[in-house]
């Protein structure tokens, strides 16, 4: 007969059915749980995360209004970035990281601290399962010493009742009214650097492009000639976000549609390289289909016949450059995109 006793896991000592070893082993307490300068000291602890946390939200409103958005920080690595992100972001990140922080201090250092073994047991409930639950959570309620310490208690109260007023401040920058003589932000998404008469260069490079560079088939990302003289007087990147390019040759009988009339020259082709859904660069072309796939969630477009969506989420087709060459027989803009580049937004007519 085979030995069906249960046994440990060194197979020698047998062990009895639904008994957990969890059960008989012996508890240490905490410090708190004994000494109660200890516990004194651990509930000042988590009443400063707590404040700390209400102060950074005070010092993020502070660098909300006091920071000039044009000034910029060098850090290492990352090159120049904005001082007002990295302000906003420390002060609201470690407001929240503070929150909980303290709620795991006070869990580990105050609330119980013993073992519950519960046996397995069918899967329907019994019939008094609501009433037990309702005092499991009476009794966790207790436990928790939500009312048993003043101070953590209101310290919470008021770090939670501060941590959504930075979301509230970032509505704010979701519409600016307009000041005189200024874009609004509208009208900011709404344009680029390309103009009339501007060349055409290699992205990187800044090499001009002639029509016999780019042979049929072939794909080169490109920007304005004066995007370099932008960017050092901008001091940041966002007119390459909304100018970067993409040229395509192809056969012009082959193109079946475009925004524009005669939008091409010599069948190459000038679309936007920022995906319209959620603003990925874009450069994955296919030649035999003339398709565009982007590579952040497979939308693709079809850039013989407008750059019309024909697959994935995004919703418009890429907003296509009206090209031609000037004197020299350099590729050039003949206008600015006839459509905002991009992600939609609010205002988008």
């Amino acid at each position: 007969m085979s030995d069906l006793t249960p046994h440990d896991d060194h197979g020698s000592a047998p062990a009895r059915l639904g008994h957990s070893p969890v059960a008989d082993s012996p508890h240490t307490l905490r410090v708190a749980d004994t000494d109660p300068k200890a516990a004194k000291r651990a509930e000042r602890q988590v009443a400063s995360m707590f404040l700390l946390s209400m102060v950074l939200v005070v010092a993020f409103i502070v660098c909300y209004w006091t920071i000039d958005k044009s000034t910029n920080i060098y850090i290492p690595v990352f090159g120049e970035v904005g001082l007002m992100t990295i302000a906003l972001g420390l002060t609201s990140g470690l407001s929240i990281l503070l929150i909980g922080t303290a709620a795991i201090q006070w869990a580990k250092k105050l609330m119980p601290d013993v073992e519950v073994v519960q046996q397995r047991h069918e899967m329907v409930s019994p019939e008094d399962a609501t009433a037990e639950a309702v005092a499991n959570y009476e009794r966790g309620k207790e436990e928790s010493g939500f009312v048993r310490f003043p101070i953590i208690r209101r310290t919470l109260i008021g770090a939670m009742a501060l941590f959504p007023i930075p979301l509230v401040f970032l509505l704010r920058d979701l519409w600016q009214s307009p000041v005189s003589g200024t874009l609004t932000p509208a009208e900011i998404l709404s344009t680029t650097i390309w103009k009339k008469g501007e060349r055409i260069v290699v992205d990187a490079t800044y090499q001009p492009i002639k029509a016999a560079d780019l042979p049929i088939g072939g794909l080169v990302s490109a920007v304005p000639a004066s995007l370099p003289e932008v960017q050092e007087a901008e001091g940041n990147l966002n007119a390459r976000g909304k100018a970067a390019i993409i040229l395509i040759r192809m056969d012009p009988a082959e193109i079946v549609s475009q925004q524009g009339d005669g939008w091409d020259y010599q069948g190459i082709l000038a679309y936007s390289k920022i995906c319209t859904h959620v603003g990925c660069p874009i450069a994955l072309y296919e030649q035999r289909t003339h398709h565009l796939l982007c590579p952040c969630h497979q939308s693709t477009f079809d850039l013989a016949n407008s750059g019309n969506v024909v697959f994935g989420p995004a919703a418009r087709n890429m907003p296509q450059l009206p090209i031609g060459v000037d004197s020299e027989g350099y590729l050039i803009a003949m206008d600015d995109f006839s459509e905002p580049i991009g992600p939609s937004f609010w205002e988008r007519g």
